[in-house]
């Protein structure tokens, strides 16, 4: 992967076309048909705010040389600061990962260049890392309930799992992010046996460690998707325990991502938001 550049990350161009939702996954449950309109009247500002960022964003890296993906900016509304994010290489004759000479959908950068960096001033968990870059299985199961972790695991075995590249880190406000990237044989793999598996619950298939009740992140702004990967978020309902976990599910071809966010007293939306986008754009 080429170093960071040193100037400050970049927002895009300004007034950028709205990127077409994504079609990789099926429809969200009838129930949150019929509250999204009232979800998207309560949080129009939100929306307006967060929406006109990623979109310029989503639009500069689309036009971008794979190496040059542009980070957002922090705003009063939360964001968090990135390093410039810049693509790892393709093997010399190799496909972009949704090229029509590609139906795998594979992505042949290395997978461990493809996880989105910490932001500034956030403490990294070095343990995620591992020894070489890759995840133990059993690391990733832990994020889970101890009685859905068996289930879990023999899921990841049939389907064929080849790797799982990680990343975590805390910020200053207490935000703690986990980013998993968990590479398969091919999109069908993805696409048939995880992402849409995942979307016939109302709640997560496989329940994540110390989350209550959860709900579809219904605010999630419909502007952020990121053309061709499929997205689903979830949020902890109050009354919440300890802390609140924010989860989300994105399907990118040969790559299923699960990105965990909690904190104590309530986890921010827009940081949860900014992540899974910016994660998004890397795999696509």
């Amino acid at each position: 992967m080429e170093p960071p550049a040193t100037e400050p990350p970049a927002t895009g161009p300004a007034q950028p076309p709205v990127p077409e939702p994504s079609q990789v996954l099926p429809p969200h449950p009838p129930r949150r048909e019929r509250r999204v309109l009232r979800a998207l009247l309560r949080w129009t500002a939100a929306v307006a705010v967060f929406a006109s960022v990623v979109t310029a964003t989503a639009y500069g890296i689309a036009t971008a040389q794979r190496t040059d993906v542009p980070g957002l900016a922090t705003e009063s509304d939360g964001r968090w600061v990135f390093p410039r994010l810049v693509r790892p290489p393709l093997p010399s004759g190799s496909p972009e990962p949704f090229a029509e000479d590609n139906p795998a959908g594979a992505h042949h950068a290395d997978l461990r260049a493809l996880v989105l960096p910490a932001p500034e001033g956030a403490k990294e968990d070095r343990a995620l890392r591992g020894s070489d870059g890759w995840l133990p299985v059993k690391e990733y199961l832990a994020e889970f309930e101890a009685e859905d972790r068996e289930e879990l695991g023999q899921k990841l075995v049939d389907t064929g799992l080849r790797h799982i590249a990680a990343r975590g880190w805390t910020t200053p406000d207490g935000t703690r992010t986990r980013v998993y990237l968990l590479r398969f044989n091919t999109t069908n793999v993805v696409d048939a046996e995880l992402a849409s598996h995942a979307l016939a619950h109302v709640s997560p298939t496989y329940r994540v460690r110390g989350a209550g009740e959860v709900e579809y992140d219904e605010d999630f702004p419909e502007a952020a998707f990121v053309p061709g990967i499929g997205r689903t978020a979830y949020a902890e309902a109050k009354p919440y325990g300890a802390e609140q976990v924010r989860q989300a599910y994105v399907s990118a071809g040969d790559v299923y991502a699960v990105i965990l966010q909690s904190r104590e007293a309530g986890a921010p939306a827009v940081p949860f938001w900014q992540t899974v986008v910016l994660q998004s754009q890397l795999l696509g």
